[in-house]
């Protein structure tokens, strides 16, 4: 049973999940008939072969915006990789490139926020930097907080909102890291995206994801929904390629029923925030990788995708908080 005087969450995910292809055609179609309307635009194949989106050209921009419209879909957020290179120009024995910051900045952080206005969007999804593999991560708060704070200015002048997840390897590979970021910047351009199965994979408990997400809280942008089931050897550097234990949200070792019930209790202040920003409310973005995962993307399908929302709605409902997906009424006016 949902709580009637909350407004409700809206539902949408990183679409490429869910197509086996990739084509905008096979997302478009698995997200309209699993009822959801909005969708984070990551790799798509709009004609051209598969792409990133920041390598999306003029004519592949308009076939998406033409063809999401036929499906009745909206961009939640650019699902960028912004922020998965290095903050220093050492050689770590990883792949990770290094671009010198401000070149980084006037070119792929700027297309960023130029596709984002292009697809009608208020977010960008990113990340924190890579500090130096085997480094202490606070060692490099400084520079990454300049570097981030730069960001969310650029994002800002554009009207857009930067939003930093949780991941692996990265110097935010921890709420109170990213909590520690998001004080220093102190910008209202930046906030935080939750990810439970980025801190279960880290080998943390359920109540220690619990405490991580408290302290994202007060920063706290959007969600990610992936769960994993906690690994039994964890290491400080996670083999991001090599994690095969995600599951649906109902399945996994965050502990989402706790976390969406405290969510409650401060969800209309925190609507408050997002739609002074311009965004439209709270969105809680399906990144299921059911079926694999790595450093740059996911695999689900779209059974798995489906499995993947059906068990986020189970939690939902078990906890009483409002979500919405296409109803009759709907379709009828479509």
């Amino acid at each position: 049973m949902q709580h009637q005087t909350l407004a409700p969450l809206l539902l949408g995910g990183l679409a490429d999940e869910a197509a086996n292809q990739k084509t905008a055609m096979q997302q478009f179609c698995a997200f309209a008939a699993l009822g959801l309307r909005y969708y984070t635009l990551r790799f798509i194949d709009a004609g051209g072969g598969i792409q990133n989106v920041m390598q999306l050209d003029p004519q592949g921009i308009e076939n998406v915006r033409n063809l999401q419209k036929e499906y009745g879909l909206s961009v939640s957020s650019i699902g960028s990789p912004i922020g998965k290179v290095k903050l220093l120009d050492v050689d770590d024995g990883t792949n990770n490139r290094y671009v010198p910051f401000q070149d980084y900045l006037q070119k792929d952080v700027r297309r960023a926020c130029d596709l984002a206005n292009q697809f009608d969007c208020k977010l960008i999804r990113g990340f924190s930097f890579y500090h130096p593999k085997g480094t202490d991560p606070h060692a490099h708060l400084p520079q990454a907080i300049d570097q981030i704070g730069q960001i969310a200015r650029m994002c800002d002048s554009y009207g857009l909102t930067y939003g930093l997840e949780v991941e692996a390897n990265l110097v935010g590979q921890t709420g109170k890291l990213l909590a520690k970021v998001h004080s220093a910047v102190a910008h209202p351009a930046l906030v935080l995206v939750f990810d439970g199965a980025n801190l279960v994979c880290q080998g943390m408990s359920t109540d220690e994801v619990f405490e991580e997400y408290l302290a994202m809280k007060p920063g706290l942008g959007w969600i990610h929904i992936k769960d994993y089931k906690k690994p039994s050897n964890a290491s400080s550097h996670v083999d991001e390629e090599s994690l095969k234990a995600f599951v649906p949200a109902n399945l996994g070792d965050s502990g989402h029923e706790a976390i969406f019930r405290d969510l409650m209790t401060n969800y209309p202040e925190l609507l408050e925030r997002l739609r002074a920003r311009g965004i439209p409310g709270l969105f809680i973005d399906l990144e299921p990788h059911v079926k694999g995962g790595g450093q740059f993307g996911g695999f689900s399908g779209p059974d798995g995708f489906g499995v993947a929302l059906r068990g986020l709605c189970k939690v939902l409902d078990y906890v009483g908080f409002p979500y919405k997906l296409r109803e009759f009424e709907d379709i009828r006016v479509s």
